[in-house]
């Protein structure tokens, strides 16, 4: 039976719902109760730290990107836990601007989906009893999400607090309760999101730090009772197709990024997946069908890789045979050059004419609709495919066949169209689903 559910989410970024979701989750933990968390939309770092915190294994799920059946089956996994708690990303109704779609990869969408009501966070910086305007709009504006109640982060003093209760009283807006202002509990920035989980040596301690903040001034059991039972959106719940039987899939801090519905789904299609590591100067197992470079931040590791004859002799040995294909920073290395944040120039694979550069940062951030080209591992020419992209390089050449034809959610074209040269291919969206 999958559980009951609530989703955590904000009036917009950075007002502290990370903070709260990894803190009711090892809180919970601490109390045994079992918590399987989500990802609302396209995030591939935040459920590496919900993973640290619950102990429990976390995947995204997106109302652009999948079909309503493919989040069903993801939702279907929590069966067995106790609880789920979704975060959301951004603001509760922030999404793709493309005008009259009915999804648009909002924690609203996620929430009118599957019965999850929300917990709003609501940064009282600046503001007293305006919290309840503000809370009692995003209670109203669509009827098919239920906002719970209100957690008010950061509050400066006792008075303050009074103020804000008052205010969400007089929206009739219940409020599960008041975090203060405290400094140190922000997760840490780089130029593409959060730091990595597995980087974080201190981590443990920060969020077992968020636990005892949300003990102190929630009541847990009162924000475990507003969970909702589970609907489970239903319809094609078809998983993208393993690239090949035998996939050597590239798994260490430069190449970490892949939605994890992905291997879920190949491994359940029959795979074998087999990790190799090219930090570690691994190659690929010989024996593999294809080898898929996962995104990542090989821009940060990229005169290690250049030197690591090991893993670039092995990768050139099958890339003459089989398919070898590449997602954001996977496709970087499959280039020919990779300039670093400080100008220098890394000779990479060169199994394509790819040359990127970080030192000429330019932000490229959304969801993707591409249409193949070309086949790449599993997927036919004419195939449809959803995805999302992030990152701060810039091409300064691209001169292979492009891969595919590449729109973002309103339909507008983007340069980054991929590229393909004999067996290897590469994109700079992160691949999410397929478009039946």
């Amino acid at each position: 039976m999958i559980p009951d559910g609530l989703i955590v989410s904000a009036t917009g970024s950075g007002t502290g719902k990370t903070t709260l979701t990894l803190g009711l989750l090892r809180a919970f933990r601490r109390a045994g109760v079992v918590v399987r968390p989500f990802k609302a939309g396209p995030d591939y770092i935040d459920p590496g730290f919900h993973h640290a915190a619950s102990g429990m294994a976390s995947a995204n799920l997106d109302s652009w990107a999948m079909p309503a059946g493919l989040m069903g089956q993801i939702i279907a996994t929590a069966q067995g836990a106790d609880l789920v708690i979704a975060e959301g990303a951004m603001g509760l109704f922030d999404g793709v601007a493309a005008i009259g779609a009915t999804a648009r990869g909002t924690a609203a969408d996620l929430s009118a989906l599957t019965g999850w009501p929300v917990v709003l966070v609501i940064d009282a910086s600046g503001q007293a009893q305006s919290v309840g305007a503000v809370a009692l709009g995003f209670a109203r504006l669509r009827a098919d999400v239920r906002v719970a109640g209100v957690v008010v982060n950061r509050v400066a003093s006792p008075r303050h607090e009074a103020m804000v209760r008052e205010g969400l009283a007089a929206a009739a807006v219940p409020c599960l309760g008041c975090l203060p202002r405290v400094r140190g509990l922000e997760m840490p920035s780089r130029h593409l999101g959060l730091v990595q989980a597995s980087e974080r040596s201190e981590l443990e301690t920060q969020i077992d730090a968020m636990a005892d903040l949300v003990t102190a001034h929630l009541d847990l059991a009162q924000i475990r009772e507003l969970a909702a039972p589970t609907q489970c959106p239903a319809g094609d719940g078809r998983p993208v197709p393993p690239p090949g039987q035998r996939i050597a899939l590239a798994q260490d801090q430069a190449f970490s990024f892949l939605y994890p519905h992905l291997v879920t789904g190949w491994r359940a299609a029959g795979a074998e997946i087999m990790p190799f590591s090219p930090l570690a100067d691994e190659a690929p197992d010989p024996s593999a069908d294809c080898v898929w470079l996962p995104g990542g931040y090989p821009e940060l590791h990229a005169g290690r890789l250049a030197a690591n004859g090991r893993f670039l002799a092995g990768l050139t040995a099958l890339a003459g045979t089989r398919p070898v294909h590449g997602e954001c920073g996977g496709y970087m290395v499959l280039g020919q050059g990779l300039v670093d944040k400080d100008g220098h120039r890394h000779q990479m694979a060169g199994l394509l004419g790819l040359e990127t550069s970080y030192a000429a940062r330019k932000m490229h951030l959304g969801y993707r609709l591409a249409t193949l080209a070309a086949p790449i591992p599993g997927l036919a020419a004419g195939q449809k495919l959803r995805g999302h992209e992030f990152h701060f390089s810039t091409i300064l050449a691209q001169p292979d066949l492009p891969l595919a034809e590449v729109v973002d959610a309103a339909g507008a074209s983007v340069v980054e169209t991929g590229s393909r040269r004999g067996y290897v291919s590469g994109t700079f969206f992160h691949l999410i689903s397929e478009v039946a």
